[in-house]
């Protein structure tokens, strides 16, 4: 089946700060790998790819696009992770119906990311 999205890029200010935030929550490593003199850290499941990416000009806010992270079966686990690696839940665990559950998070760069979960 073909994705939509096929890339995502989240913008950071503290890419080891946020490396570690992402690392703890999602219990998973990041592959670190400069592209175009831009420090990328890289998200290396199959699927749908995506990078914390530190760029001049861009700034992490919590006022832009929505990004849903795959936490499929792992939601509660990664939530209990969020705060201790220095983020905030902005909405907690929320039934969506058939779809399933979704999370909304603050990283510690100031980004708002979704987290979802298929109902099992």
């Amino acid at each position: 089946m073909r994705n939509t999205v096929n890339w995502f890029e989240l913008f950071v200010s503290d890419m080891p700060r946020a490396q570690g935030f992402y690392e703890q929550v999602l219990a998973t490593k990041l592959k670190v790998a400069p592209f175009n003199g831009e420090p990328h850290a890289i998200f290396t499941d199959d699927g749908v790819a995506g990078a914390l990416v530190q760029r001049e000009g861009k700034r992490p806010s919590s006022e832009g696009s929505l990004v849903y992270l795959n936490c499929d079966g792992v939601l509660d686990e990664a939530l209990g992770r969020v705060e201790k690696a220095g983020g905030k839940i902005v909405m907690p665990k929320t039934d969506i119906g058939p779809p399933g559950f979704i999370a909304v998070v603050r990283d510690t760069e100031g980004n708002s990311v979704g987290l979802h979960s298929e109902r099992r």
